[in-house]
């Protein structure tokens, strides 16, 4: 995707409203702005296709708004994960299309939805408690533009609440799975589909789950071998990847097409 800012001066060139010393103003600044606290880059969506994303945790309210007012001038886009409330009430105020989802303390700005997948990204969690750590992944797959569907509580202790959803897991080009606990849930899926299940650890669970800890080994140890694994309540993460799948799929479909025509 082509910086905003950037498409908007080419056009303008080729109007003969602005001249190269512009454009390259305008170059200057693509690979990255340093506002001495960040530097922020502007490359980020010519390299994987949107924006870079904000991570909350650790800076002021003030950094986060600084950061997320000069990428929503160069891109349409714009996602924060780990989001203190106090932001979305600045961003607002500038950015109609601003959006808070506290469960998950994700924000993001969407001025310009995106059609990035063939197929549909399926998100579903063990347990109640992992809602939150699913709710990032469901909200970054959507800004992503992906199609997301999802479906909670469905872990193994009662395992006839997952085997409900096999047709729903049949319609998803990739899927991830958020536990914590013994996290056992992406076994399971996996050995249900044929598709990229990429499972979630989460830090719920009693003493000997040490955070997550016990949740992650289990994971790296499936032995469904269509499984893969993110850190330790990293929804973000999974979102981010399953769309880079999901956007994968699409290219394979167009080629796959080209060469049977």
């Amino acid at each position: 995707m082509i910086p905003e800012s950037f498409r908007k001066a080419l056009q303008e060139y080729k109007e003969g409203k602005i001249g190269e010393a512009e454009i390259e103003s305008c170059l200057r600044k693509l690979p990255f702005q340093d506002l001495g606290f960040a530097k922020v880059d502007h490359h980020r969506s010519l390299r994987h296709g949107f924006a870079e994303v904000i991570f909350g945790k650790g800076k002021s309210e003030d950094q986060i708004v600084s950061i997320a007012e000069n990428i929503l001038e160069h891109h349409p886009n714009l996602l924060v994960t780990h989001t203190p409330p106090g932001v979305f009430d600045s961003l607002k105020q500038r950015f109609t299309a601003a959006a808070y989802y506290p469960d998950s303390r994700t924000l993001t700005v969407i001025r310009e939805p995106q059609d990035n997948g063939a197929g549909t990204i399926g998100v579903f969690s063990a347990g109640t408690a992992d809602i939150p750590v699913a709710e990032e992944a469901l909200v970054t797959a959507r800004a992503l533009g992906n199609k997301v569907t999802a479906c909670y509580d469905v872990g193994v202790a009662g395992l006839h609440r997952i085997l409900n959803q096999v047709e729903r897991l049949n319609q998803c080009s990739v899927i991830i799975c958020v536990a914590g606990m013994e996290g056992a849930l992406p076994s399971v899926v996996g050995g249900l589909v044929d598709v990229p299940v990429i499972a979630v650890p989460t830090s719920v669970g009693y003493g000997a789950s040490f955070n997550g800890l016990a949740a992650l080994l289990g994971m790296l140890n499936s032995c469904s071998s269509n499984v893969t694994v993110v850190n330790i309540n990293n929804g973000f993460g999974a979102g981010y990847v399953a769309s880079l799948i999901n956007r994968k799929r699409d290219f394979h479909t167009v080629s796959r097409a080209e060469d049977e025509s």
